[in-house]
């Protein structure tokens, strides 16, 4: 089973098993969409179901059903929920979820292969591919790429895992 971690469990707050709940989802609240979120704890693979939430200044706030005692809950601190990589809604054409371009190929319009997409940064204006290099890429350095459709990233090719995109090979580079 794939899964996509989507958020991480906080500490425990007041006295009836609630928790701060970080969420990666954006917007933040869409993560008390999913039916159940999975937890892997010391007793193996747990799924949950948030029966109760609340924002409270600024914080997101969860109760998990049969989780009612703060010491119960305290056990989820610091773990990292997901769902069912299969249970996600199929994007609408030309969009794509961050882990489907997670570990492509970003290659420029001249074949310059500049490494894999390790991850993905959301800095309001648009999302920035973090290309980080690797076994055959042109050199050893980082590149931040906006990714902005049709001016930089001209082609996904999920399939073929690669990114095509019109950037020089010495714009943004972290060494």
């Amino acid at each position: 089973m794939a899964k996509l971690v989507v958020g991480r469990i906080g500490r425990t707050h007041g006295v009836k098993g609630w928790v701060k709940l970080q969420s990666w989802t954006s917007p933040a609240e869409n993560i008390l969409e999913f039916a159940h979120l999975l937890v892997e704890t010391e007793n193996g693979l747990e799924r949950l179901r948030i029966d109760h939430s609340r924002w409270q200044g600024g914080n997101l706030l969860a109760h998990f059903e049969g989780y009612d005692e703060p010491e119960r809950a305290r056990r989820l601190t610091g773990c990292e929920v997901a769902e069912e990589a299969s249970g996600l809604a199929e994007p609408e054409a030309g969009e794509y979820y961050w882990h489907q371009l997670q570990g492509l190929r970003v290659i420029n319009l001249a074949g310059e292969n500049f490494g894999r997409v390790g991850r993905l940064l959301e800095t309001g204006a648009n999302d920035v591919l973090v290309v980080e290099p690797g076994a055959g890429s042109m050199d050893d350095r980082r590149r931040l790429i906006p990714f902005v459709e049709e001016q930089v990233v001209r082609k996904v090719d999920l399939e073929a895992g690669v990114i095509e995109v019109d950037w020089g090979a010495d714009f943004l580079t972290e060494t």
